[in-house]
């Protein structure tokens, strides 16, 4: 499960930024004292320039969400229960939503989320939405295929999105 709070006129300061070293890469998490708001793949994090870890020890919602993602990648987890906050716009929001419904090890179409948002012929902008996911894997964005079960695209790119579904699927 994870605890889903909208803030949309509240920007949150990042307190600690930590980088965690994962099969994949470095990931890149971010949070304050209460909830996590960002988990940054390796080639997004590096497009974007981000500063360096911070110094210290995480505040508890970045050190739970490490705990956890490294149990993901570790094969003992498959749902995450983080405390996270987002801002975006309704439809985003929604589209978020509906990512942390699909099961781990399964995939969806752009055009299956769209219904899953009520949004039957919005699967463009879902799309878009969904390459707006500030929560990479947490909300996991990878699980989204193209129609007709082509990869489609991925902020963390093809070999990431791969890599996240093969370790899903021999779990």
């Amino acid at each position: 499960m994870i605890a889903i709070s909208y803030q949309q006129d509240e920007p949150r300061s990042v307190v600690a930024r930590v980088l965690l070293d994962t099969p994949i890469g470095k990931l890149s998490l971010e949070g304050d004292h209460e909830v996590l708001f960002g988990v940054g793949l390796p080639a997004s994090r590096a497009a974007r320039g981000e500063p360096p870890e911070t110094p210290g020890r995480p505040p508890r919602a970045v050190a739970t969400a490490a705990r956890q993602l490294n149990e993901y990648f570790d094969g003992r987890r498959e749902v995450f229960d983080l405390d996270v906050a987002l801002p975006g716009t309704a439809f985003q929001q929604d589209v978020w939503t509906a990512l942390a419904e699909i099961p781990f090890g399964e995939t969806v179409s752009y055009a299956e989320l769209a219904q899953m948002v009520g949004r039957p012929r919005a699967y463009r902008a879902v799309g878009q939405a969904n390459g707006a996911n500030p929560l990479a894997i947490v909300l996991p964005c990878h699980r989204v295929l193209a129609s007709g079960g082509g990869i489609g695209g991925y902020g963390g790119g093809i070999d990431t999105k791969r890599a996240l579904l093969e370790l899903e699927a021999r779990q």
